[in-house]
Parts: structure tokens; sequence; C-alpha cells
């Protein structure tokens, strides 16, 4: 699926707003905290990736028997 796809579903959400910021408008400290931030969001979502792929697992386990 095409990331501008995705996006196009709901010009509301927040992801979409994101990432159509303006970044010109930003400082390199406003830029470089924007980094940091956006690393552990993703550090968070792989996270969540893992758990719900764990249960998932343990659940398809479970209905398999």
């Amino acid at each position: 699926m095409d990331f501008d796809e995705i996006l196009a579903k709901n010009p509301a959400d927040p992801l979409s707003q994101l990432v159509r910021q303006d970044l010109e408008r930003l400082s390199l400290d406003e830029l470089a905290a924007r980094i940091t931030v956006l690393e552990s969001e993703i550090t968070r979502s792989r996270q969540q990736i893992e758990r719900a792929s764990k249960h998932r697992a343990i659940a398809d386990d479970l209905f398999r028997r």
C-alpha cells in the first residue's frame, strides 16, 4: 500500500497532519527534539507490534488444539 494512499483515508488523522507539517519553520533544536520524539514513538510502536504478534500466536495455538 502506498504511503499517500494510507494518508488519504483520513486527512484529519494526527499522523497525516504530522507528515504534512512544514519543517522549514522549525529550528535545529526543534527538529532534533522532533526526531527524538518520533524515534521514541517508533520504539513504542514496535513493542506493541511484538506484543500483538505474541498474543496472536498464543491465540492461534490455543484454537488449533
